[in-house]
């Protein structure tokens, strides 16, 4: 193997690694994101064409946030809903970890996925969520 192979192979090598490192995955998080597929742990798939609410992300600098539920209108704003789910991010075993606490429940998600385009997310159940950035429609 000659030393274009061995540069070839450790740069793909090195893409890999970086590309699932779980602490990249938190700069991707904020904004509107909108259910595209989830896949039950029977390996069943229901796929979302249409969302009439989607999720707003933030996350301030003491890796907490929030997650709240939102309706896009016509006019490019926001219908928001009162219920909004608090979290703490913890890295824990190369795992993105979202540690929900509402006054009802207490939950944990697993990021798998985290780019500019797309969240890919576990619950407890072993549902697997697939969000892609929500995109406004420009009417004008």
């Amino acid at each position: 193997m000659n030393s274009k192979h061995v540069l070839y192979i450790l740069g793909i090598l090195l893409l890999n690694s970086c590309s699932n490192n779980p602490e990249t995955f938190v700069e991707h998080l904020e904004g509107y994101w909108e259910i595209e597929e989830v896949t039950l742990a029977d390996g069943s798939k229901k796929s979302y064409t249409y969302n009439n609410t989607v999720d707003y992300i933030e996350i301030s600098d003491s890796l907490a946030g929030f997650r709240i539920k939102v309706k896009p209108l016509f006019d490019g704003s926001y219908e928001t809903s009162k219920d909004s789910e608090q979290f703490t991010i913890k890295i824990e075993n190369d795992s993105l970890n979202l540690y929900y606490k509402t006054p009802f429940d207490t939950w944990k998600e697993t990021v798998l996925l985290a780019t500019e385009d797309q969240i890919k997310v576990i619950n407890k159940n072993k549902a697997v969520f697939l969000y892609k950035r929500f995109i406004p429609i420009d009417i004008e």
